[in-house]
């Protein structure tokens, strides 16, 4: 049998890998661990998360997080993506060697291990690393989804909500997210994945992690003030563990003519309910 731990969306949160490591330790030998995408932007650790990955040797893919920071102004990038200020402020962080390294990790992984059948492991779905697979979708839109799959089972990230499902011949998982989850839990989540010619068995962890390192370091690194109102929102995230950077995109979208900071003074005054704001696919109980 071969055991694998999934991680996925660390997005360069230091405390929470190291929790999920200190769990993995704890409770069980694997014999690879495999990271699914979003190593790196948004938290505020980035040089420490992919310093230790690559020093593990750990499988890695790239997540759409990767591809901004490695295609923001270049030619490669759609105009709106030169706004994003996190992104770039990440890019900063790194510098041209580790942006050199995840230029080289690959867009998927095929595991084939000798034991076990095949898996296919991407960020998004296999059409793209943003395109979720959300478990409020139907077996017949997620089918459509996996149709051109040849693997029976497939791990995608991206949505930061855990999934176990068996859609047709496919058996699809998502190991949420360690470094950002986006269900109201301040707890990183992972999939520990036993394999045999039977298939494959994911046993999903959740392992509670302290915000207020990340708090603070994001106060030292004066990312607020560098990275706008968009720096200020994934704090927010950071501190409730929910979505606050799309639902405020979507609500100032209603006051056109209003400044920015006006708007973000009111929201997070308290004056919208980001949940009125927050995708449907989000509205769930895990």
């Amino acid at each position: 049998m071969t055991r694998l731990a999934l991680l996925a969306d660390i997005h360069g949160n230091e405390v929470a890998l190291k929790a999920v490591l200190d769990d993995i330790a704890a409770y069980t030998r694997v014999d690879q661990i495999v990271v699914a995408g979003d190593v790196v932007n948004w938290g505020p650790h980035n040089v420490a998360v992919i310093e230790h990955i690559t020093r593990a040797g750990w499988a890695v893919l790239r997540g759409n997080q990767e591809w901004y920071i490695l295609d923001q102004d270049t030619p490669r990038a759609p105009e709106m993506w030169n706004r994003y200020t996190v992104a770039r402020w990440t890019r900063q962080q790194l510098g041209s060697h580790w942006l050199n390294v995840i230029a080289t990790w690959p867009d998927a992984l095929a595991l084939r291990f000798r034991d076990a059948p095949t898996l296919r492991v991407v960020h998004g779905s296999p059409n793209s690393h943003f395109e979720g697979i959300f478990p409020r979708m139907s077996d017949t839109e997620i089918a459509a989804i996996l149709t051109n799959v040849e693997e029976e089972t497939v791990i995608a990230a991206h949505t930061h909500l855990p999934l176990d499902r068996q859609v047709e011949r496919w058996h699809v998982l998502n190991p949420g997210s360690v470094g950002m989850p986006l269900d109201g839990r301040m707890e990183a989540t992972y999939l520990i994945l036993d394999g045999d010619w039977s298939g494959w068995r994911g046993t999903l962890r959740r392992v509670p992690f302290d915000p207020e390192p990340i708090l603070r370091e994001f106060a030292r690194l004066h990312f607020a003030n560098i990275c706008g109102a968009t720096g200020r929102l994934v704090i927010e995230e950071f501190k409730t563990s929910r979505l606050h950077v799309l639902p405020f995109l979507v609500w100032s979208r209603e006051h056109p003519d209003e400044p920015e900071d006006v708007l973000l003074a009111r929201y997070l005054a308290g004056e919208v309910d980001p949940w009125a704001y927050t995708p449907p696919d989000y509205h769930i109980n895990l």
